[in-house]
């Protein structure tokens, strides 16, 4: 599986879902022996690396967010603040 791959799976289950949880995607990884796609940050957790959220960056710019206290991307709402990271 590719970083790529990675950005549309997540991209298809917003569509879907309208939002999509980190916990989610590394879980789908991790079933799928993708752990390269994986990192251990500072606290010990397994979040996805940085080519993921960077293919995902690429196909989703300006249409979502990241909302970091829950950790989930959905999609921009007219409220929302500019830039990637919102409060909720």
């Amino acid at each position: 599986m590719t970083p790529a791959e990675v950005a549309d799976w997540m991209l298809a289950h917003l569509h879907r879902d309208g939002c999509v949880y980190q916990d989610d995607v590394v879980d789908m990884l991790a079933r799928h022996g993708a752990d390269v796609l994986l990192r251990e940050n500072a606290d010990g957790n397994l979040v996805l690396s940085k080519p993921v959220l960077d293919a995902f960056m690429k196909v989703s710019p300006e249409t979502v967010v990241w909302i970091k206290p829950e950790r989930y991307w959905r999609w921009r709402v007219a409220e929302d603040e500019p830039g990637r990271e919102q409060r909720g």
